[in-house]
């Protein structure tokens, strides 16, 4: 069963959830910097995440699924945010050219599922960013923040997941390297915590970010790649070209 909206609304408006969201967000705009023009869709809890791309945005579409609950949220075309079946949703294909899925993965009780229609409302060459909480790291072990909750994922498991229904995974990222402890909140200390982290202690990040891009032909699994060290010319040499005196 997943957390319901009113839950998630109450962290994210806690210091702790405030703290959270901006270090995961640092690194999601490194992955997505700027989304001018784009349809955008977002599932599971994605208004904290997407605020900053309202304006920019072609279009922006909250999708919240039934186990959860829906808030009504605004954007410059009216309400944005809808409540539908995590098998169903109700778009249209190739509709989507960025599409962000947080609260999304970890309490799915169908995860081929979700990640099939998802890549289904997802265009040609588009990109999915996925952040779920990361099984090696410290928040997933906490019932003080909602990523306590659902199935923690390892990058390797993410990749698989991916790859079984036609995504491409390039890019992989980490955040929530800061202990999920309420006191230790403050905007220096958790900027420090990132720091030390990516550089030192990448696999253990409270987060694991994935960019991952929907290829219609991709390579068969298992297909063999000859490296080619250098020419080869055959075995009988070369005739010597030079007139005899």
């Amino acid at each position: 069963m997943r957390q319901t909206v009113i839950t998630l609304e109450k962290f994210y408006a806690s210091p702790l959830g405030v703290s959270a969201r901006n270090m995961a967000a640092r690194r999601l705009a490194s992955l997505w910097p700027d989304l001018s023009g784009q349809d955008v869709l977002g599932f599971g809890y994605c208004g904290p995440y997407l605020s900053p791309y309202m304006k920019a945005a072609n279009r922006v579409v909250l999708a919240m699924p039934g186990g959860q609950g829906a808030v009504a949220r605004e954007g410059q075309r009216g309400i944005i945010a809808c409540l539908t079946e995590e098998d169903l949703l109700p778009f249209s294909d190739a509709r989507f050219d960025n599409v962000l899925c947080v609260h999304g993965v970890e309490e799915t009780p169908n995860l081929d599922v979700l990640l099939r229609e998802l890549w289904r409302v997802t265009r040609p060459e588009g990109r999915i960013v996925i952040i779920a909480s990361n099984r090696a790291g410290m928040w997933a072990r906490s019932d003080k923040s909602p990523f306590g909750a659902g199935r923690p994922f390892s990058r390797t498991q993410l990749r698989g997941a991916l790859n079984d229904v036609g995504f491409v995974p390039t890019v992989w990222s980490g955040a929530l390297y800061a202990p999920p402890i309420r006191k230790l909140t403050g905007s220096g200390f958790t900027r420090g915590c990132e720091r030390f982290g990516e550089t030192v202690w990448p696999g253990f990040s409270g987060l694991v970010l994935v960019e991952a891009i929907k290829r219609l032909y991709a390579e068969p699994k298992g297909t063999a790649k000859k490296l080619v060290m250098r020419p080869s010319f055959g075995t009988r040499p070369i005739a010597n070209r030079t007139a005899s005196r």
